[in-house]
Order: C-alpha cells, then sequence, then structure tokens
C-alpha cells in the first residue's frame, strides 16, 4: 500500500460542503468516486478540514492510501480528466505512513472575501461576501488583535459543533483591502464550526460603526454564543493553506501557491 497525499481546490457552490452525504453530493463523494475509476477500487478520503456547503478551497489537503503505484503527474491529470470542472487536484506526491491530512496538520488558514460595495456585484455571488456599508478596517484589525493566541472561542463556536474543547490558538489575523474586496485572512492550530464566519459577523458590525472595540472583547469574554453577531455568508470563505511538519510533507511536494494566501 502506498499513502498518497494530494492538494485539492474547489468551488463550493454546486456541493453541500466536503464530507460525504448519501446524495453523493459533496467534494468528499466526487473525489472518491474519481479515484475509484482511476485505480479500480474504492479509496477512502482524509481531509485536513471538513469545509460546509459553500465554502471554497485553494489548498484542500488529502490523505489516502492505494494498492497501486503512479507518478505525481499521472494522479493530478488522471483525476482531474474524471472530476467535474469546479474540482481539481492542484498536486499529488507520496508521504510516509506516519503522514495524516488532519491529525498531522500544524495550523490550517482561511480567508474571507468581503465585496464592500454600496450595491451588489453578480459576478461575486457565491464567491464573496457582502457588505454595503462602508467598513472602518484599522478597528477591525485593533480589535482582532485580542483574538492572537490560546483562547476558549465559545463566542464564535456554532451550536452544532463537535469538538472536543473550544481552545484554540490563533496565529495570525490580517485584514486589508484591494479596491473594493476586503481581505480577512485567519491563521490557527484548527479552527471550530462556523468559527471563522462568526468572527467575521462581529468583525463586520464593528467595521460599519454599530459597535465598538469594547464591545467586541465582551462579546469574545462572555464565552456565550447566544451574544455574538449572526454567521456570515458562507460565500466568501476558502480554505487557502494547511501547513505540516517538513519531515512529513514538504513544500518543495506542494507544487503550486495557493492563490489566496496572504
Amino acid at each position: 500500500m502506498v499513502r498518497m497525499a494530494l492538494g485539492v481546490s474547489y468551488d463550493g457552490r454546486p456541493w453541500f460542503g466536503w464530507q460525504t452525504q448519501p446524495n453523493g453530493q459533496t467534494v468528499q463523494d466526487q473525489l472518491e468516486a474519481a479515484l475509484k475509476q482511476f485505480v479500480g477500487v474504492a479509496v477512502p478520503t482524509i481531509c485536513a478540514g471538513r469545509t460546509d456547503t459553500g465554502v471554497h478551497a485553494t489548498a484542500q489537503v488529502v490523505h489516502f492510501d492505494v494498492p497501486v503505484q503512479r507518478s505525481n503527474v499521472s494522479w493530478v491529470r488522471g483525476l482531474n480528466s474524471l472530476l467535474p470542472d469546479s474540482i481539481a487536484i492542484q498536486w499529488a506526491c507520496p508521504v510516509v505512513p506516519e503522514f495524516h491530512a488532519r491529525f498531522s496538520a500544524l495550523s490550517r488558514s482561511y480567508t474571507y472575501l468581503l465585496i464592500n460595495t454600496p450595491v451588489r456585484q453578480p459576478l461575486w455571488a457565491g464567491r464573496a461576501g457582502w457588505c454595503f456599508r462602508p467598513l472602518d478596517l484599522e478597528r477591525m484589525q485593533q480589535a482582532s488583535k485580542v483574538l492572537i493566541g490560546e483562547h476558549d472561542f465559545s463566542s464564535f463556536r456554532s451550536s452544532q459543533c463537535q469538538a472536543a474543547t473550544p481552545i484554540r490558538t490563533m496565529h495570525e489575523i490580517d485584514i486589508r483591502r484591494d479596491g473594493d474586496l476586503v481581505l480577512i485572512h485567519l491563521k490557527a492550530n484548527a479552527f471550530l464550526h462556523h468559527m471563522v464566519r462568526n468572527i467575521v459577523g462581529e468583525l463586520v458590525l464593528l467595521g460599519q460603526g454599530k459597535t465598538d472595540i469594547a464591545h467586541f472583547e465582551r462579546i469574545f469574554k462572555a464565552l456565550d454564543r447566544t451574544q455574538a453577531a449572526p454567521t456570515y455568508s458562507a460565500s466568501g470563505l476558502y480554505l487557502t493553506d494547511v501547513q505540516y511538519p517538513e519531515s512529513l510533507l514538504s513544500k518543495p511536494a506542494m507544487t503550486n501557491t495557493p492563490i489566496l494566501q496572504l
């Protein structure tokens, strides 16, 4: 058996998230169907982060074990010929048996794209969130500093979250503007269910001037999801990077640079 790792990108709009469902309309279902056709046997897959319905990825990482060997190029081209246009393999490489796409990860990065224009933009529908009021990014960035470090993120945790603990370590948050597009980049050891979208919801309220920095800090420290802002749209959320120990998966093996990594 050979353990393989893949870098997968996808447009989340047509799919009901990553994780397999009976209707077969998920990214995992499509990938495993392509793998079965390519190698001739059923191949279960494990990913770095299970994205929700409508959430996108430029750098999802997947591993699986197969009883066949192919060149890295063959894995990429062969699987892409069998996948729908909204899903594509970016790179492939064999890894050591100890590698695990989820448990070996040191960190994950997500980028939230937000169109900040008075009128909605049809070409960004399903690809970015939208806020029609002007946003004060300096205040948003200042408030977000309280999230850096190891904390209990219960205020930004979905009620359906199945994680054993709400404790996570936030490494970086960067908020910047590129014309009408606002990019909110977050890097942590791991994320809770809806954590990024819930943080974005609270930051957008602050950026619009509806709350202040002291309020943001109180909401965070309250450890109560019911006090925080509504969950923001899935449309703007992208999984943009997963980092591993170099001994398990080196960056040179990951041939494509995530297009939304800041």
